[in-house]
């Protein structure tokens, strides 16, 4: 008589969880570097985002100095005025060199949906009909600390999946054309 002929049903329940356990670990892993991809695309957008929004308010400064008018021209809609309550919040619409103005009570999340144009690449509002609304919402406010120096915040938020996510940049801007 022939013994041990095939496998046992223990031997076989053994050898399938252990397959079980080794493919459902390789799909964890690929699910955990997915995610991790995806966030750090995310945070990189936000980051150039928040830059671009920094790098425009700079931009205005710089035009107005060049043209000999006040250094902060062009950014009321973006100051805050805490004498006067305005807590001003707005956004930057580069590629049409507009600021649009979201609200006056300090309230992020107020500002619309970054557009993308797919055939350019570009982010902005009102970019064409091809263009479609991203996740990310971004929004400045220029704080006065002094008469020659402000503060410009730029909040990016988005939501992926259930999580909200926020990105902030804080940089200071100087009057550098002023002469005392």
């Amino acid at each position: 008589m022939k013994k041990n002929l095939g496998f046992t049903l223990v031997e076989s329940l053994v050898a399938t969880t252990v397959l079980i356990l080794a493919v459902t670990g390789a799909f964890s892993a690929a699910q955990t570097g997915i995610t991790a991809s995806t966030y750090a695309r995310d945070q990189v957008i936000a980051f150039y985002l928040a830059q671009e929004g920094v790098e425009y308010i700079r931009n205005v400064r710089d035009t107005n100095a060049l043209q000999s008018q006040p250094w902060l021209n062009n950014l009321s809609l973006c100051v805050v005025d805490v004498n006067a309550g305005l807590l001003n919040v707005c956004t930057v619409d580069v590629p049409n060199n507009s600021i649009i103005w979201c609200n006056s009570d300090g309230d992020f999340n107020s500002c619309p949906f970054v557009q993308k144009d797919p055939t350019s690449g570009f982010y902005g509002y009102n970019l064409g009909n091809s263009s479609y609304d991203t996740i990310f919402r971004r929004e400045m406010q220029v704080t006065p600390i002094n008469q020659h120096e402000v503060s410009v915040l730029v909040q990016i938020t988005w939501k992926r999946g259930n999580v909200d996510r926020i990105f902030q940049a804080r940089e200071n801007i100087f009057d550098w054309q002023t002469r005392t």
